[in-house]
C-alpha cells in the first residue's frame, strides 16, 4: 500500500513538474541592434520582425517568450550553455552550422548584399573590391565569406560587434563597404538620412534565415517548425514582412512556402518525417 502511494505520489510530481517547465518561459536571444529583425524600441526593451515572428510561434506553442538580446557572436555559445532556449536571431542555414546545430526550416530567403557611402560610387563586380575596406558583423556568415574570400579578391575585413557599428564604419570614412543581409542592407539605407546605398553588387547562394537550436533538442526545433508552418499557412508570416520591410514577400519564397519535415532539407540535422501541424 506504502508503494502504492509511493508511486502515485511521484506521478503527480512528475506531472506538477511538467507542468511548471511548460509554464516557464522560453528565453530566446536576439542581436538587438540587427534592424529591421531586432532592434531597441522607444521605453526599453527591442522589437522587430524577428521579436513579433518568436513571440507569436511561442504563443502558439503555448509558451510566453522571454527576450534576450546580446551581441551576435555570443547567442549560440549561450545557448549551447544551457542559457538560451533558443536563438531567434536570423541566422544563415549553412552545411558547417548544420553539421554542429539544428536549425527550424527557413523562413526567409537571404542572400548577401554590399552597402556603400551615397556619395560613393556604385559596386558591379567582386572584381571591384580589390584594395578596399569592407566592414560587417562579427561571427555572422557574412564575415565568414570576408574571411575565406579576402585572399582572392584582395580586400580587408573588419568585423564588429553589431551590424549597426560595421554600417557606422561605411558613414565614418573607416570601411569602404559593409557586407550585410539583404533585409538589414535595405533597411540601413532607408534609415541612414541619405548617408547610404545598397549596391548592385550581391552574393546570392540560396540561402534561408532559421531558428537554431542545441544538436539534441528536436522536440523544440519540431515544435516551433510546426508553429512557423501554421504562420505560414494562415499569412502572418507575410503581414509581418510587410510591416517591417514594406514589401509582400514573392511567391514561392521562404516566407510564404511550407517545407515538408523538420529543419533545411538537404542539410545535416534535417529529419524527413511528414507530418500536418496543429495549428492554433
Amino acid at each position: 500500500m506504502n508503494g502504492f502511494r509511493t508511486l502515485a505520489a511521484s506521478i503527480v510530481l512528475c506531472a506538477s513538474t511538467s507542468a511548471l517547465a511548460q509554464d516557464k518561459p522560453l528565453v530566446v536571444g536576439f542581436d538587438g541592434t540587427f534592424a529591421p529583425h531586432a532592434m531597441p524600441k522607444m521605453g526599453g526593451g527591442i522589437e522587430g520582425f524577428n521579436v513579433d515572428l518568436v513571440v507569436e510561434a511561442g504563443r502558439r506553442m503555448g509558451r510566453k517568450v522571454e527576450v534576450f538580446s546580446g551581441e551576435f557572436s555570443g547567442l549560440i555559445p549561450a545557448m549551447n550553455a544551457g542559457k538560451l532556449d533558443f536563438v531567434g536571431a536570423p541566422t544563415t542555414v549553412t552545411p558547417e552550422r548544420a553539421a554542429n546545430l539544428l536549425f527550424s526550416e527557413g523562413y526567409l530567403n537571404t542572400y548577401y548584399s554590399f552597402v556603400v557611402a551615397a556619395g560613393k560610387p556604385n559596386l558591379k563586380s567582386l572584381d571591384e573590391l580589390k584594395g578596399k575596406t569592407i566592414s560587417t558583423n562579427k561571427g555572422s556568415a557574412y564575415d565568414k565569406w570576408l574571411q575565406d574570400n579576402a585572399a582572392k579578391y584582395g580586400y580587408k575585413s573588419e568585423s564588429y560587434g553589431t551590424n549597426a557599428d560595421a554600417m557606422q564604419a561605411i558613414i565614418a570614412g573607416r570601411a569602404d563597404a559593409g557586407l550585410t543581409g539583404n533585409t538589414t542592407g535595405a533597411y540601413a539605407a532607408l534609415k541612414s538620412s541619405s548617408q547610404l546605398k545598397v549596391a548592385t553588387l550581391k552574393v546570392d547562394q540560396g540561402l534561408v534565415w532559421g531558428a537554431v537550436f542545441r544538436k539534441d533538442d528536436n522536440k523544440m526545433r519540431n515544435a516551433f517548425d510546426e508553429a512557423i508552418e501554421c504562420m505560414k499557412a494562415d499569412g502572418t508570416v507575410a503581414k509581418l514582412h510587410e510591416k517591417w520591410f514594406g514589401v509582400k514577400p514573392e511567391a514561392g519564397s521562404a516566407a510564404v512556402t511550407a517545407f515538408p519535415g523538420y529543419g533545411v532539407p538537404g542539410l545535416a540535422g534535417y529529419d524527413p518525417t511528414a507530418h500536418t501541424p496543429r495549428c492554433k
